[in-house]
């Protein structure tokens, strides 16, 4: 950092949390740059002592990113106050915060991170990286209305952009959507007459959960995972894995 650069966006370089939560965070009053409160306004300069709730933010943390299969009824919040939240059902003993959310009744692919940056970027609408969903309604589909899903719904809030859209059963579709509109693939349904019984995100970018993984478990993501991430959003993924040498049989 050679350029004086605004607070938010410094706890978001260096990992700490999204921008989003760095500003509640700066209103809180949790924030500190040499000792002095931190504004939303305020910028940090090279060589700056940078506190959050009392520890030291200079060195970034070690960036963590994990994939949880979200369970139905789970709240994606970091705010521990509410029952049933994404924090306290994974219990991981740093700090994470969730990228993006999912509705309370929808369960799936869900990513926590302390990465900042990355998390940002998989946010922004510019990028428009692909997010695939299972939905199963409580009515036969019908065939015009695939091409309807595919097409775009007029909703409240305007026209749906194009989606891919495959049956896989006489109640059930899989929906690959670049946009995230509140309650978007519920609304669509409703559009058409149809309820929803269940929704699970299956795919975010190139990330994906196979349907057979367990509800409500977490891993940790690979090296690869992270990697193919990075590119999608146009960050560096830095120098691949070093391969191991093979060792020799002696004869």
């Amino acid at each position: 950092m050679s350029e004086p650069i605004r607070i938010n966006k410094y706890l978001s370089t260096h990992g700490y949390c999204s921008r989003r939560e760095a500003d509640r965070l700066i209103e809180k009053g949790k924030v500190f740059i040499n000792d002095e409160l931190a504004t939303l306004g305020s910028k940090v300069n090279p060589g700056d002592d940078v506190r959050v709730e009392g520890r030291d933010r200079k060195k970034p943390p070690k960036k963590i990113y994990l994939l949880v299969n979200k369970p139905s009824g789970v709240i994606v919040t970091t705010d521990t106050r509410k029952k049933d939240n994404i924090i306290d059902l994974l219990d991981y003993p740093e700090r994470i915060f969730p990228v993006g959310r999912l509705d309370v009744k929808t369960e799936g692919l869900l990513l926590l991170t302390n990465d900042g940056i990355l998390s940002n970027r998989l946010m922004h609408p510019r990028y428009e990286h692909e997010k695939e969903y299972v939905v199963r309604v409580d009515r036969p589909i019908e065939k015009i209305d695939i091409g309807r899903w595919q097409n775009g719904v007029v909703l409240d809030d305007g026209r749906t952009l194009p989606s891919k859209v495959r049956q896989l059963g006489p109640y059930k579709f899989a929906i690959i959507l670049r946009e995230g509109r509140n309650r978007q693939i519920r609304r669509m349904c409703e559009a058409l007459g149809y309820d929803v019984i269940t929704l699970q995100r299956t795919r975010v970018g190139t990330l994906k959960i196979p349907m057979s993984y367990p509800v409500g478990n977490w891993r940790h993501l690979t090296e690869s995972e992270v990697r193919q991430l990075k590119k999608l959003v146009g960050l560096d993924p830095g120098p691949p894995p070093k391969q191991k040498k093979k060792k020799r049989s002696r004869k």
